[in-house]
């Protein structure tokens, strides 16, 4: 067979997913679960991949699945759920909406500041669900609270979990995290100072709703992308999105405290000091366990990283291991800061196993969604369909392939619901179409993850959570039809900046 018809074939599992998934609107488990069986048998028949080979590369796709990916997807909602089975999170809730009566303000302090926080340290559709809830509760139209909570959802996802989706993009393309968390940070750094002055406007649906609030939204952004930019260049993936929403709600709320003076806090309305600082225990904590044993502590660091193991699984390779950190990952760090955190608050061992073992089960399908994806990469990857992919995509567009980088990237979110599974599918493939055009492939995977971003506003499951939060289930396509026309804004924007600006770090 000629590579054009190889590239065809290679294409299938892909377009079966976008099919089956965007179209046939097929459950995620059951559809990936047999796109593996498809993409093994078309490695075996058509790449003449070993039997063997193809087991063990869906077994190491697997692996990768549990031990990092599924870890920080369990810890993170755990974290969240404990939050809730508590009633702390009531308290964030109160603390948050307490603070101004200008819609424009709470849209940025909660679809923005807040969501972006809990895209950082738990995602899963938590950063659309509650902050929705939220905006509804305090009286936003629900169709538009769940329209705004969609596009704020956006950009902080590229680090969302702790900065799951480009660390998994590091593993599935052997690039350094640290330099590719930098380079996503600087393509992603026009749209973050962007999207809160459009969340203004569509508060108000016009342009004269930037009176008077013009530099509390340039402040949002601004706070928000600096951080980020700064901690992704220095500390790599785990923390810009968290300490950027952090940087930029805490900048928000005092800019809208000082706009607000005349305001009465009843005694029901404030909160305690103490209530509080329990009520933000956990993620405090977690910052400073990722601090501590981050490189900027080397002492801990190194010894952490001992407890690592390098386990050979995939046979066609025989210098091919698999790495594993036991301790010190992102999933490992919110687990042990939670249940610190739960004893602190007084709350049973017990019980916190109890809230655990819940979330395992509520996430039975996701395991089975996210497992099947990474062994679709993997077999693609080492059976040489993904090379065959870039090599018809490379010869289609030539030259012109940076322009439809991020358009991939947004397919694989739209299609799987996930930045990370978008990573996962294409991630491999990018970096393969960048050194065969000589491009940085650090620039192309920057964008693969940074169009995922976009492709957030139009998931399937994203809106599902956003009507299911805000009681508009069966509006899914108004919400659609909606955010479809800024995703495809974004897009196009985006791969004029990633075509245009392959020389732009070089000014940083």
């Amino acid at each position: 067979m000629n590579d054009y018809m190889l590239f065809a074939i290679a294409m299938i599992p892909v377009l079966w997913l976008i099919v089956s998934l965007g179209v046939l609107k097929m459950p995620a488990h059951k559809t990936c679960s047999f796109t593996v069986i498809l993409t093994l048998a078309i490695a075996i028949i058509c790449w003449r991949m070993k039997f063997i080979d193809g087991i063990t590369a869906t077994v190491e796709g697997m692996a990768i699945a549990l031990w990092p990916i599924l870890l920080v997807i369990v810890a993170a909602l755990f974290t969240y759920n404990l939050a809730v089975e508590t009633k702390t999170m009531d308290v964030i809730k109160k603390m948050l909406s307490s603070i101004t009566t200008d819609k424009r303000i709470q849209v940025l302090i909660l679809a923005w500041g807040f969501g972006g926080f809990l895209e950082a340290v738990a995602g899963y559709g938590t950063a659309v669900a509650i902050p929705a809830s939220i905006l509804a509760s305090l009286g936003f139209n629900p169709l538009f609270a769940a329209v705004i909570c969609l596009l704020a959802n956006t950009v902080p996802t590229a680090f969302g979990a702790l900065g799951i989706p480009v660390t998994t993009l590091a593993t599935v393309t052997g690039l350094e995290v640290v330099h590719l968390s930098y380079v996503t940070s600087i393509q992603l750094a026009g749209f973050i100072v962007l999207i809160p002055f459009l969340l203004v406007i569509l508060t108000e649906k016009s342009i004269k709703a930037l009176k008077g609030v013009i530099g509390i939204t340039l402040v949002s952004g601004i706070t928000f992308a600096v951080p980020q930019i700064f901690i992704a260049k220095y500390l790599g993936a785990d923390l810009p999105a968290l300490v950027a929403s952090i940087c930029s709600m805490a900048c928000t709320i005092l800019m809208a405290k000082a706009m607000n003076k005349e305001k009465v806090e009843t005694k029901e309305d404030k909160i305690g000091l103490k209530e509080g600082v329990l009520a933000w225990l956990p993620y405090i904590l977690l910052c400073g366990l990722i601090l501590i044993a981050s490189p900027l502590v080397p002492s801990i660091n190194s010894l952490l990283a001992k407890a690592s193991s390098n386990i050979h699984i995939y046979t066609g390779d025989a210098t091919s291991t698999t790495a594993f950190s036991w301790i010190n990952t992102p999933g490992m760090m919110i687990l042990i800061a939670t249940f610190i955190a739960g004893l602190i608050q007084k709350l049973k061992f017990t019980y916190m196993l109890d809230v655990l073992k819940r979330t395992i089960i509520q996430l039975k399908t996701s395991f089975i969604t996210i497992m099947s994806i990474v062994a679709i990469s993997k077999i693609m990857s080492h059976s040489g369909m993904t090379s065959s992919i870039s090599f018809g995509l490379c010869a289609i567009t030539g030259s012109f392939y940076p322009l439809i980088a991020p358009l991939l990237g947004a397919i694989g979110t739209f299609v799987t619901g996930s930045d990370t599974s978008a990573n996962i599918l294409f991630g491999a493939l990018q970096t393969e179409a960048a050194k065969s055009l000589s491009i940085d492939p650090y620039w192309i995977a920057a964008a693969n993850t940074a169009g995922a971003t976009a492709g957030k506003m139009i998931s399937s499951q994203s809106i599902a959570i956003a009507t299911s939060a805000t009681g508009l289930i069966g509006s899914e396509g108004k919400i659609l039809s909606t955010t479809v026309k800024y995703c495809l804004g974004y897009v196009i924007i985006l791969g004029l900046i990633v075509y245009f600006g392959g020389g732009v770090l070089t000014l940083f």
